[in-house]
């Protein structure tokens, strides 16, 4: 049993006073794989670097308090890869690889466009760039889990209000149209729905800070496992941890009957 969590941590410090790690402890997951770290290499203490029993390997951005990635794991890598070779989007910390046998597993934050018309733009740029490198990473011939918030809901089953956000970012039908064809033309799985496809309420990972949308529900699916085909289907069980609150987004676990 191979068992992956992704988790925003929107603020590793912040995430780390709210008990994460020592609920990551008590996991005991293969692999970890973290998003918005918002902290630089200064930043990191001995327990953010390697928390016991694991090896850890980030990306950091550039700007400081801002995005950054992570990966968690119990074995060490047999190689390690920072960014994916763009160097606009690599300068903002947002992707980890890490190979283990024929195994990868990769940490990626996708940009949100919500904040103005520029990050949209800029969002649309990473789109375009990510998709000949999962066209890539499939010409390897590796099995490839791909952890992440991809700050997009794919369906209306993916979002508590999809009417009303037709024409926001994250969930533009330019951005759903993009997440399809990865989906059904590369043949990319997203784990989560191969196991659940009917899920409304119970998928959401993540809720906004305003309002009252984690005390009613009203969240959005936008964090992810999306394999190849030959792991995605050895996917036996997954949950979304809700018990803790460590950021505005809950941990999406799931665990694969697979061994290293």
């Amino acid at each position: 049993m191979t068992k992956i969590i992704s988790a925003n941590l929107n603020g590793i410090r912040s995430a780390a006073k709210k008990g994460f790690f020592e609920w990551m402890a008590k996991e005991s997951a293969d692999f970890i794989c973290v998003q918005e770290l918002k902290a630089q290499a200064a930043d990191m203490t001995e327990d953010f670097l390697n928390p016991a029993g694991y090896h850890g390997n980030f990306h950091y951005a550039e700007k400081k308090g801002y995005s950054g990635t992570g990966i968690y794991s119990k074995a060490k890598p047999d190689a390690v890869y920072i960014g994916f070779g763009s160097p606009e989007f690599d300068a903002e910390g947002r992707y980890v690889r890490c190979d283990f046998g024929k195994l990868t597993i990769i940490s990626v934050y996708c940009p949100s466009g919500s904040s103005s018309p520029e990050r949209q733009e800029a969002k649309f740029r990473f789109m375009e760039l990510f998709l000949p490198h999962l066209i890539a990473l499939q010409a390897e011939g590796r099995e490839l889990v791909i952890c992440g918030d991809w700050n997009i809901a794919h369906k209306e089953i993916d979002l508590k209000n999809w009417k009303s956000n037709q024409k926001n970012s994250g969930f533009l039908p330019e951005e759903r149209a993009w997440m399809t064809r990865i989906f059904e033309e590369l043949g990319w799985v997203d784990v989560y729905r191969r196991l659940y496809p009917e899920t409304t309420g119970d998928a959401y990972t993540w809720w906004s800070n305003r309002g009252q949308a984690w005390a009613n529900n009203v969240g959005w699916r936008i964090d992810y496992h999306v394999a190849t085909a030959g792991i995605a289907e050895k996917a036996s069980k997954s949950y979304i941890y809700k018990e803790q609150r460590f950021s505005d987004h809950a941990p999406l676990i799931i665990e694969y009957l697979h061994t290293l």
